[in-house]
């Protein structure tokens, strides 16, 4: 890269960190621990979104324009998933971790960065097929309202659920997923039934603190994005959260080996990335 290359990403890099100073003082989410690498990447792609030449005039229509900015957290928060994604976590759940929930009174689970809701529901199905579903509860929490109300609605497009039902079985599903769902409003909407166990929430690993104590923490695909310290402040906030042998289950490319709570956690299923707290 040549001199004027470098010139450029160095003055990216400043209106960068402006931009999120200017997000946390106006809006209160702080993403300036999130990896500078894939937040390079999303801005460029707003940049694009809104036809801002500058990181700066980004930065002016989020401040002043509260639409922009609701939108914008579709560019910092990941919005992808399915349901019973990466099945071999979920077959790990009901062979390793179920067993050790039976022996409590009831349950509470937390999904840290919910997203629009997949893994949630997931979960309830699960629980609802071992019998601990009437037992629970269930905390959704993610940064974005939108997804949140996704997540809520428990409705997803008819053209997913084929592939819903296929991890659903590799899962390890006693039965079919049409069983938890009807078809309407041109998608599948999941059963209320399953819905009476949820809280769902607004809530921020970077800023936010403990709010329950938990049996399970369900935090898949989501510390990837985020720099070292903010990975060590999340994996705090989950071992303040977990009852003591309480179970953290990360996603396929995460891990807690070289982190600062390393040694708070034992691996219980390390191909499926399931820990639980010492």
């Amino acid at each position: 890269m040549d001199g004027a290359g470098v010139a450029v990403d160095k003055v990216f890099d400043i209106e960068l960190k402006l931009l999120l100073e200017g997000i946390l003082l106006k809006y209160q989410h702080d993403f300036r621990d999130y990896s500078v690498a894939s937040l390079r990447r999303r801005v460029r792609q707003a940049m694009t979104r809104f036809s801002c030449q500058t990181v700066s005039q980004l930065q002016d229509r989020v401040l002043h324009e509260p639409a922009v900015f609701a939108q914008m957290l579709q560019y910092f928060t990941v919005q992808v998933s399915e349901m019973f994604r990466d099945p071999a976590y979920f077959r790990a759940l009901r062979e390793q971790v179920v067993p050790v929930l039976r022996t409590y009174p009831s349950i509470k689970i937390w999904v840290a960065g919910c997203s629009s809701g997949e893994e949630a529901w997931s979960l309830a199905i699960l629980l609802q097929e071992e019998g601990l579903l009437e037992g629970s509860m269930i905390y959704a929490t993610d940064i974005n309202v939108d997804a949140l109300a996704v997540a809520e609605s428990g409705i997803y497009p008819i053209e997913r659920i084929a592939r819903f039902s296929d991890n659903y079985r590799l899962a390890g599903g006693r039965g079919s997923l049409s069983d938890y769902y009807t078809a309407a409003y041109k998608g599948a909407v999941f059963e209320r039934r399953l819905r009476k166990q949820f809280v769902f929430a607004d809530h921020s690993l970077a800023t936010d603190s403990v709010f329950s104590e938990v049996h399970l923490v369900s935090c898949r695909n989501v510390m990837i994005y985020f720099n070292r310290a903010l990975q060590g402040r999340a994996t705090g906030l989950f071992h303040e959260a977990l009852v003591k042998r309480g179970f953290l289950g990360l996603g396929m490319r995460e891990s807690l080996r070289f982190g600062e709570h390393a040694g708070a956690f034992r691996e219980v299923a390390p191909a499926a990335k399931i820990y639980q707290r010492i």
